[in-house]
């Protein structure tokens, strides 16, 4: 699925250093399947120890039509697990939001169709302490608009990420679509 942008409002995670474990137990890793993993997401802190939903942000109708979370400082610290993005997206969303994201979670996120989004403390805060507020991602811009007065704020990212997610592709699509390009230049060569 492409981003070119997005507009929903905000399911809001606050903690700081919310690992990998956290945002997928490592007992539902026994899958290599991108699918079904939605489900699991945060499922310790969505679940009583018996199993049943509890009244976690996550289990409301909001955050399940929610794209876009924003995140405590150092989100998707911990393992290297591309589970974690897969879950995230599987859930629905398309973007996290925080000051500071873990380097690793940063590029499986890329790399999964998950936009992670690192913008600055000022705005951080302000979307922590406005839960629920409507905001406009804009890739083609890098900028994260917030409502009312809130402002814009901008992020950085890679070329060819931001590339492969306008495009909906993931590296292997990207270098599918050179095929021709390959073909090319490898008969071109054996001239």
């Amino acid at each position: 699925m492409s981003i070119q942008t997005i507009t929903s409002k905000t399911v809001v995670l606050a903690t700081a250093n919310i690992d990998t474990d956290q945002i997928i137990p490592a007992r539902f890793l026994t899958t290599t399947s991108r699918e079904g993993l939605g489900v699991n997401l945060f499922y310790d802190w969505r679940h009583n120890k018996d199993g049943a939903p509890n009244d976690h942000v996550l289990n409301t109708n909001q955050a399940r039509d929610s794209q876009i979370l924003v995140a405590g400082e150092n989100f998707g610290c911990g393992s290297s697990r591309e589970h974690a993005p897969w879950a995230l997206h599987d859930y629905g969303f398309r973007a996290v939001i925080s000051s500071e994201i873990a380097d690793i979670f940063h590029a499986n996120a890329l790399k999964n169709g998950v936009l992670p989004i690192v913008i600055n403390k000022h705005a951080h805060n302000w979307l922590l302490a406005h839960p629920g507020a409507e905001v406009k991602i804009d890739l083609t811009r890098c900028e994260v608009s917030l409502p009312g007065n809130g402002g814009v704020s901008r992020f950085n990212i890679d070329p060819f990420s931001r590339h492969c997610l306008m495009a909906g592709k993931d590296e292997l699509g990207y270098l599918q679509d050179q095929a021709q390009a390959i073909t090319d230049f490898e008969t071109k060569s054996e001239t």
